[in-house]
């Protein structure tokens, strides 16, 4: 054990139990340290920026506020992980999870197995709204002027001979996708492939959980895709604290 870095990590603990700050002395006495000690680990924790001084009271500083909050980041990403994996092993098939965020179509997380693999992004997924159930998905929680600026950036083409055909094409299906309805796709953005998407909306980011199976296990897709649905609503308040991972 080095002892400099216990002392030193008793003091950050120490400190942010003070929400208004403690002076060395207190700080001192509250971890049991000599108080030229003391002084020498708050100057030096001062000068990483891990602590800051204002007015003889140290407070935590923006170093160690980065590292709560990139601790924060991975708790977050580690519920959306497990669930994923708990729903992709219950229902036997790859769950994916996706937001719209800053114009673009990010997919957050997949969980699959060697036995249920997800489907390949053979063209970028980004590029490829209009041809994919997660795209779908995500577009029709967008007010209109939103939805028209993506398909301007992307534009849609044909991917597989199912997929939708041009821009007024995929307007006019968006806007009858129902509230909080799976939205499913057949083999529009990849041959042997069928996926539905489940509306996922917490505050103003749009987001969806969708899952994918080969196209001959089509009859599937709903109940499965129902089936998230309900264990999603079973854990909705600790998606809607790990949204913005």
């Amino acid at each position: 054990m080095i002892g400099s870095v216990q002392r030193a990590m008793r003091l950050l603990e120490t400190v942010a139990a003070h929400e208004h700050g403690a002076p060395a002395k207190q700080l001192a006495r509250e971890t049991g340290l000599a108080l030229p000690t003391t002084y020498h680990l708050l100057r030096t924790l001062v000068h990483e920026g891990y602590l800051r001084r204002d007015k003889g009271l140290f407070f935590l500083g923006e170093a160690a506020e980065r590292l709560s909050s990139s601790g924060a980041r991975q708790k977050r990403r580690s519920t959306i992980v497990d669930a994923l994996a708990r729903w992709r092993d219950a229902l036997g098939v790859p769950v994916y999870y996706a937001v719209y965020r800053e114009g673009e179509i990010e997919v957050m997380c997949v969980s699959d197995t060697p036995v249920n693999p997800a489907v390949e992004e053979w063209a970028d997924f980004r590029e490829t709204g209009h041809a994919h159930a997660i795209g779908q998905c995500l577009l029709s929680q967008l007010d209109e002027d939103t939805r028209r600026d993506h398909l301007d950036r992307y534009p849609v083409q044909p991917l597989t001979p199912y997929t939708v055909r041009d821009n007024h094409s995929l307007l006019r299906r968006l806007e009858r996708i129902r509230r909080m309805e799976p939205v499913t796709e057949r083999q529009e953005y990849a041959l042997g492939a069928v996926c539905a998407a489940i509306p996922l909306t917490l505050g103003t980011t749009a987001a969806t959980m969708a899952i994918s199976l080969p196209a001959h296990q089509a009859d599937r897709l709903l109940p499965a895709a129902r089936q998230l649905q309900a264990e999603m609503g079973r854990l909705l308040g600790s998606l809607a604290l790990s949204i913005s991972m």
